[in-house]
């Protein structure tokens, strides 16, 4: 069986910032292969392809790297466990309205990118709940964990939450007299995270050359609505990058700026861990 999460620590734990990726995962097993309608290329057009390879530094700069093993087509990390879509699992009600969910982005979706079926039919309510307890949790409560330890070490903890978006997605988002953003943060519109450390974030992206906008067209999801709470010194900020800056986005393959892309995330992910050292003032508990 596969593990839910590949996780890496640093040799010694020097920041109160953790990194995770949620939507990297990209092992698709010969069973889920065989359920899915969908060619093996396009069903990996909701993964956000080689997030974690463009992380895999941040354990030698002090600080740890969560990443998902299980594609986001088969289960999304960053929706509730209980989004469960009554139009591919049976025996499900659907508890009020929920735009995710509806759309067919729920926790095990019904569909990918351009709103693609992933199933002819209905998963049975026994393999969701496998699905969950197989990877769902086992990823959360190690996230969660790894957010207490910084907390118990350091006072605070700082979760990045690091996803890629695709170019169309903020083509609209330009005025005429700015380019598109290339990085959006999302707070949750300041809930989720102390305004100051987005602050500093949005300042090491725009200092390493990206455009940088805040919670439009992606304000941040589960992941940093559960672990952000910024009275108690858990901040959360979820990162979008864009596919086109490092991958061919139709094929899937890193482009030919991937290492230079991934030496500028390098230099701006150890700004970003010195965040997670430094002597910003505490909340109070």
């Amino acid at each position: 069986m596969q593990k839910a999460f590949t996780l890496v620590r640093p040799e010694c734990l020097a920041t109160s910032v953790v990194f995770s990726s949620p939507h990297s995962g990209r092992s698709y097993s010969t069973a889920f292969l065989r359920q899915t309608v969908l060619d093996e290329h396009t069903v990996r057009s909701s993964e956000d392809a080689f997030i974690d390879m463009l992380l895999a530094r941040v354990p030698l700069l002090g600080a740890p790297l969560l990443a998902a093993s299980m594609p986001r087509a088969y289960l999304d990390l960053n929706r509730a466990p209980t989004d469960l879509d009554p139009a591919v699992i049976s025996g499900v009600r659907m508890q009020g309205y929920n735009p995710r969910v509806s759309s067919g982005l729920g926790v095990i979706p019904r569909v990918v990118a351009n709103g693609r079926v992933i199933y002819r039919g209905k998963l049975s309510h026994s393999e969701a709940g496998t699905r969950l307890k197989t990877y769902w949790y086992p990823y959360h409560a190690q996230l969660s964990a790894l957010l207490d330890e910084a907390h118990a070490r350091f006072g605070r903890a700082i979760l990045i939450d690091v996803h890629s978006m695709p170019s169309e997605a903020v083509q609209g988002c330009s005025h005429a007299s700015s380019r598109r953003p290339e990085v959006v943060l999302g707070d949750r519109f300041g809930t989720s995270a102390n305004p100051e450390i987005v602050d500093r974030i949005a300042g090491v992206f725009s200092r390493a050359g990206l455009q940088v906008a805040r919670n439009t067209p992606f304000a941040g999801a589960y992941i940093v609505e559960r672990y952000g709470h910024p009275a108690r010194n858990r901040h959360a900020v979820q990162v979008e990058i864009d596919r086109a800056l490092y991958m061919n986005e139709s094929r899937i393959r890193p482009n030919g700026n991937f290492p230079a892309f991934r030496r500028l995330m390098t230099a701006a992910l150890a700004e970003i861990v010195e965040i997670g050292r430094g002597d910003m003032p505490l909340a109070a508990e």
